[in-house]
């Protein structure tokens, strides 16, 4: 499996940036897609993620602000409100039995 993200780069605090990913490959046995991010320093946290079925989970940080989707092999990541603390490079994932990460894209938050 594939994934190759896009979107991401400088936005003011307040704003709002779009991340996409879209994946190829053996897609018939992945489960969730989502996305990770990591701050210089701190370790990789997730994000935001969505199952096959279409729940979704956010962690308290985001909850509110973010909105994960998922349209067939290509997930979505809507980011409003953003805070300085946001900035991050983020990754995409999807996983079955392993793990699939995208290459990772920039967002930066400006106060």
């Amino acid at each position: 499996v594939q994934l190759v993200e896009s979107g991401g780069g400088l936005v003011q605090a307040g704003g709002s940036l779009s991340l996409s990913c879209t994946a190829s490959g053996r897609m018939f046995s992945i489960n969730n897609m989502g996305w990770y991010r990591q701050a210089p320093g701190k370790e990789r946290e997730l994000v935001a993620v969505v199952s096959r079925g279409g729940s979704t989970n956010y962690p308290a940080s985001v909850k509110g602000r973010f909105t994960i989707s998922r349209n067939k092999n290509t997930v979505y990541l809507q980011m409003n409100n953003l805070k300085p603390e946001d900035t991050a490079v983020y990754y995409c994932f999807a996983n079955d039995e392993v793990a699939y990460w995208g290459q990772g894209t920039q967002v930066t938050v400006s106060s």
